[in-house]
């Protein structure tokens, strides 16, 4: 039926023919097998992740003969199962998949669109049908000339070919729970039902996600003038070619800045793709309007960076910018309160220390949230009151599936940046052991290019040693530690000179999280990666590949083979999704990983869980549309 690949224990074996023909029928040659599509040789084995396999195989070979064929986990490379014989079927499939699926489908579509990325072996539901499992691709003769179809095989193996030009009916199954969704018989009644009760029940939400709207359109605020001249000399000052999706963004903030309801505007962007430049525009505008301006970021490290862009990106301009952090002396921080009080300063970046009862701001136009999930529930509870009265701008790499769902829904607006900025390249990624050679070779490398590096061991109890561990391997290295309890002058001190490169190795804390940008630190070596979420170990990643220099991202483990399911697979996940702009496939797979908790109440959890979560996105989305008519 498909092209494929045949092979049989005892089989004599051609080492350079099996590679070619794997390459013909789709399959990337590779370091490491990190996805479906891969392969590598190693000696004499030879791994490859077959479509619609579950796990990887090892071929194993003597004198080119297969003496064994198993099925082996990704991360320990365990055998799981060995086989008798194995057929592999294409994957080339996937990429024209996914191109003509862009190309035709997602222009001006609702953002979840976009997190398409469907491979052999994957669930998927077809609007009509129901779930099925993707097969891979076929070309079926239609009206004298081949026509590629996709194929999905259903209950009792039945499969279903959908054209090319069907493709929007076609979803990936993303679903909140570790068991398999039921594959839907071809032609049963059963599909059509499920999907009628789920329809029926998303009005109710689509009532309430309106009512939440109305409430938002109908609340008063600052109109905001359309833009001065200053505010054009500005954005001609950007010193870097701006990206379709910065030019976009912008223009839907100050759209909303423009009217008469409050902004609540959530700005995703993958780190590093100018979310920063985007804020910095929208804060212009509100002060040419003598309003003020209060920006909030989850560190003060992040404070500092935002603090030192914006002074030098407004220079030339009458604006009065200030930091409230505890970088900042006592006796600073009162002279920087009071002068917010009367209107003294235009612009305040601070961390969760402008949310204090005794900031007051005399007229208050605009505030600016970096990465919101990392503040605590107290201080969102003080922000979710501001969204009433002045406008919001709330800025993300990987939103949090409440914030992502909102967006999506409407409950609040969105705006994307999906274009990476010119020559930026993909970090490579590396799931390791501990091994002392590995990180000698990997940090010498690094320093021969007289780049630097970041050592990431989040617990301050130890960090000494860890440092004097490093320091022991690479002796002529310079190496300092950074955390959150050092005195703030010290860590000041520490990351300044990080900054001006008189540091080659920073072993720290999970401080450097957010915002620090070092165009030439670029290799990352984070220590007992399982302790991570996936959301931090991502925006740790965006800590390195600032620049056009080839970055490395190491995640250490203690033992591969002691993992947990949720460690392994969010590990999987970042290794997997290692090119640029994968932060929505993150949020995406973080839906899936932690599930979607109490997102909409246990029985729309259900429902989601039946027809998947994007199709109940769009069933939502569709009743939206109908009681607005």
């Amino acid at each position: 039926m498909f092209e494929s690949l045949k092979i049989h224990k005892g089989q004599a074996f051609d080492m350079e023919g099996f590679n070619r023909r794997l390459v013909d029928i789709g399959y990337t040659r590779s370091q490491g097998i990190a996805e479906v599509g891969d392969f590598s040789v190693r000696g004499e084995n030879v791994f490859v992740y077959p479509a619609t396999f579950e796990y990887p195989i090892r071929i194993e070979l003597s004198n080119e003969i297969i003496k064994k064929i198993v099925s082996i986990d990704i991360l320990t490379f365990k055998s799981i199962q060995e086989h008798n014989a194995v057929i592999i079927l294409p994957a080339k499939g996937r990429a024209k998949i996914k191109r003509y699926y862009h190309k035709r489908f997602l222009r001006d579509q609702d953002p979840i669109d976009a997190f398409v990325d469907i491979n052999p072996g994957d669930y998927v539901v077809h609007v009509d049908y129901g779930i099925g499992k993707f097969v891979g691709v076929k070309k079926i003769k239609a009206k004298q000339a081949e026509e590629e179809h996709i194929a999905i095989e259903y209950k009792d193996k039945d499969l279903l070919y959908v054209p090319f030009s069907d493709l929007n009916k076609v979803q990936k199954y993303i679903y909140f729970s570790r068991k398999r969704p039921k594959l839907y018989k071809l032609g049963g009644k059963g599909w059509q039902r499920t999907k009628e009760r789920a329809s029926r029940s998303v009005l109710k939400v689509a009532e309430e996600i309106l009512e939440v709207q109305a409430k938002r359109e109908s609340l008063v605020g600052h109109k905001f003038s359309t833009d001065t001249d200053w505010q054009e000399l500005v954005e001609e000052a950007f010193p870097y070619k701006e990206t379709e999706g910065q030019i976009k963004a912008s223009r839907e903030v100050k759209n909303d800045m423009e009217k008469p309801r409050p902004m609540d505007r959530l700005l995703c962007g993958d780190v590093g793709y100018g979310k920063t430049e985007v804020a910095l525009r929208a804060a212009f505008k509100a002060v040419m309007d003598n309003k003020q301006v209060a920006i909030l970021v989850p560190t003060t490290i992040l404070a500092e960076q935002h603090y030192t862009t914006f002074k030098n990106r407004l220079k030339d301009f009458p604006v009065n910018i200030e930091m409230l952090s505890r970088f900042r002396k006592k006796a600073s921080q009162r002279s920087i309160v009071k002068e917010l009080g009367r209107s003294h300063v235009d612009i305040v970046i601070g961390t969760h220390r402008l949310l204090s009862d005794d900031i007051t701001f005399k007229d208050l136009g605009l505030v600016i949230i970096d990465e919101e999930q990392r503040f605590g529930v107290r201080h969102k509870e003080k922000l979710k009151k501001l969204r009433l009265i002045v406008d919001v701008l709330t800025l993300t790499a990987t939103p949090i599936p409440r914030t992502l769902y909102l967006a999506l829904m409407g409950g609040r607006d969105i705006s994307v940046i999906n274009t990476p900025p010119l020559e930026r390249r993909p970090v490579e990624t590396h799931i390791i052991e501990y091994d002392e050679n590995f990180i000698k070779r990997a940090l010498k490398k690094e320093l021969s290019r007289s780049g630097q590096a970041y050592f990431v061991h989040n617990r301050i109890e130890d960090i000494d040693k860890i440092a004097s561990r490093l320091k022991r391997i690479l002796p002529k290295a310079r190496i300092e530690i950074g955390h959150g309890r050092m005195h703030e002058s010290s860590l000041e001190k520490t990351m300044i000179m990080f900054i001006k490169g008189e540091i080659d190795v920073l072993v720290c804390t999970t401080i450097i999280e957010s915002g620090i940008d070092i165009p030439n630190a670029n290799t990352l070596i984070v220590n007992r990666a399982e302790n991570f979420g996936l959301a931090d170990l991502y925006q740790l990643r965006g800590r390195v590949g600032r620049f056009t220099r080839k970055a490395y991202a190491y995640f250490i483990v203690e033992k591969k083979t002691t993992l947990t399911h949720d460690a392994q697979r969010r590990l999987e996940a970042l290794r997997k999704f290692a090119e640029l702009g994968s932060g929505f496939k993150l949020a995406m797979q973080d839906l899936e990983l932690r599930g979607s908790g109490n997102l909409l109440g246990t029985r729309q959890h259900g429902y989601i869980e039946q027809v998947g979560f994007d199709l109940y996105c769009r069933l939502l989305h569709s009743a939206i549309e109908h009681l607005k008519k």
